[in-house]
């Protein structure tokens, strides 16, 4: 299998599909996509039933080429991560892997254009937090829950907005921003900088306003990050938490017993907003983004403090600022209910505390007018005395 011949393979499976989001190839499956959260096979001439060990790992080591730092990254970790452009149609996000003893590759495509939180259907509070100057932006949520568009949507609004110097440090790069007011350093893990650490130690050195870190992995990582934050720096990052309480809480589970009770106090200072996404089905087909949102205020700073209790938790005051713009989970798949873009069951399926989704759903279903429950037929049975006397 040659060069020419890969490509033809990522190019039929692009175009097998509208909405296509990630490339799957896997020993004993046929070329596979992704569309619209469901893997679909593709024909290819001539036909791939099954992939076999030797095509998987053809294709695998075509994407890698002579890079010796990949090579070295997949047979000490079991996988390496890179980007791959297909010349006038896509880019993608490229994770070869060991499974087996085999090797899968899977492409994840990347947007071309960057989005706007409009576009995306994002809550309008985004737009806000471009005020900030200082501190942390946490997006948050599983891989593939759309973290990385949400901060390509910010920082396309930084750059429409602020003539300041932004570096990006990522892995690999997955929107490229073109210069507008912003002026833009992207640099990429493996061939610009060799880990997040020492490409963060180094962005401090140069000269920037916002820095973005594709993803705080370690402590060391966090540790330069939360030093940035503190020195007149604005740093936008990722981590695969499920909720605003869990990203505290992940955050201070980096440092020893000792040193939580400074780096609470770091947090209070520093956190300015945490975005956590999960992505839904949605009606008709498709995939819809539902977001947990929480700023920073006198309540989220007494609870970094002293944590969580059974009466007092972060889900507890994110419930009650509505007002400020926040919200939870379940107040965001609600609205996505109410509108009619998701179905019952996929509201019940990603929500966070199931009682407060059904107390919802009936509220909206009484609204409307509708059934709220599914028990019919019921009455009173009627009661006879000793004597045959009905009561």
């Amino acid at each position: 299998m040659k060069e020419p011949e890969i490509d033809y393979w990522i190019t039929t499976m692009l175009e097998s599909h509208g909405n296509v989001s990630d490339l799957n190839i896997t020993v004993g499956r046929p070329l596979q996509v992704e569309t619209s959260g469901r893997l679909t096979p593709v024909e290819v001439a001539p036909p791939v039933a099954e992939l076999t060990p030797f095509q998987t790992e053809v294709f695998a080591l075509n994407l890698i080429g002579s890079d010796r730092r990949l090579l070295n990254d997949l047979i000490e970790h079991g996988s390496c991560d890179l980007s791959r452009t297909l010349e006038g149609k896509a880019r993608f996000r490229v994770n070869i892997f060991s499974q087996k003893g085999n090797l899968s590759t899977v492409l994840r495509r990347l947007a071309t254009d960057i989005p706007t939180v409009a576009e995306l259907n994002l809550p309008p509070i985004l737009n806000k937090m471009t005020i900030e100057r200082t501190g942390f932006i946490l997006v948050t949520g599983a891989t593939g829950t759309g973290k990385s568009t949400t901060l390509a949507a910010l920082l396309g609004k930084f750059n429409d907005e602020r003539p300041e110097h932004i570096v990006t440090l990522e892995d690999p790069i997955e929107f490229v921003h073109p210069h507008k007011r912003a002026t833009f350093n992207q640099r990429e893990l493996g061939t610009d900088f060799d880990e997040f650490a020492s490409g963060l130690r180094a962005a401090l050195r140069q000269a920037p306003k916002i820095i973005l870190v594709g993803e705080m992995r370690d402590r060391t990582t966090m540790e330069i990050g939360l030093t940035a934050a503190e020195t007149g720096h604005l740093v936008l990052s990722t981590l695969h938490t499920v909720d605003a309480g869990q990203t505290i809480n992940r955050i201070l589970g980096m440092f020893d017993q000792d040193e939580q009770a400074q780096v609470r106090n770091r947090l209070v200072d520093t956190v300015r907003w945490v975005v956590c996404q999960r992505l839904l089905p949605k009606v008709g087909g498709g995939r819809i983004a539902a977001l947990e949102i929480m700023g920073m205020n006198l309540r989220v700073r007494e609870l970094i403090m002293n944590g969580e209790q059974e009466d007092k938790t972060f889900y507890d005051i994110i419930d009650s600022s509505r007002a400020l713009g926040w919200q939870t989970f379940d107040q965001h798949i609600l609205d996505l209910y109410t509108e009619g873009l998701i179905t019952e069951e996929t509201a019940v399926g990603y929500c966070t505390r199931r009682t407060a989704i059904n107390r919802g759903l009936d509220q909206i279903k009484a609204g409307r007018g509708e059934e709220t429950t599914d028990i019919r037929g019921l009455s009173m049975e009627e009661l006879k005395d000793p004597y045959g006397r009905n009561r």
